[in-house]
């Protein structure tokens, strides 16, 4: 059985994943959660085998803060946004659910999860027009013409140091 932690700052799309998941009797959600704080707790307490991690969470918290904290303990993320990152983040997730999704989305997105947490090749036909997953050898997209990178702003930047020292991540 596969245990699932979702942190989702949304209570109503939160209920509504928790019971899409445990549609299937081999997936039971552990915890949910709406922040970057009660996600780590509930990893710590629960010891889950994916997070289904919303990339932005209540409090002003971002779930990359949230990615690369799990990511240390050893708990794979699928981040789940209305927003996909602009390039992949195989170091942080196995991929990512863009919303709105239906549950046949859902539903396709764990058991492809499950599949590279298990290590099986899957013989899936169709993945969801809107799932991207990471894979950690692939290529980084070239940036389109005229593309001008921006930099990270001052609070992404201290999220990710505040999240990699433990003693100030408190």
């Amino acid at each position: 059985m596969l245990k699932i932690l979702i942190v989702e700052d949304d209570t109503q799309l939160a209920t509504t994943l928790k019971y899409l998941v445990e549609d299937n009797p081999r997936y039971r959600v552990v915890a949910t959660t709406d922040d970057a704080e009660g996600a780590i707790a509930e990893a710590e307490a629960h010891d889950p085998d994916l997070v289904l991690l919303d990339l932005h969470l209540a409090h002003g918290s971002t779930g990359f803060s949230v990615a690369v904290r799990l990511t240390d303990m050893g708990v794979p993320c699928l981040f789940v946004s209305g927003k996909a990152p602009a390039f992949p983040m195989p170091d942080l997730a196995l991929g990512c659910l863009t919303k709105p999704f239906t549950a046949e989305d859902v539903h396709r997105s764990l058991a492809m999860a499950e599949d590279l947490l298990r290590g099986r090749e899957t013989l899936r036909p169709k993945l969801p027009s809107n799932l991207m997953l990471y894979q950690s050898g692939e290529a980084v997209p070239q940036a389109e013409p005229g593309y001008i990178p921006s930099r990270p702003s001052l609070r992404t930047r201290l999220e990710h140091w505040i999240s990699s020292h433990p003693r100030f991540a408190g």
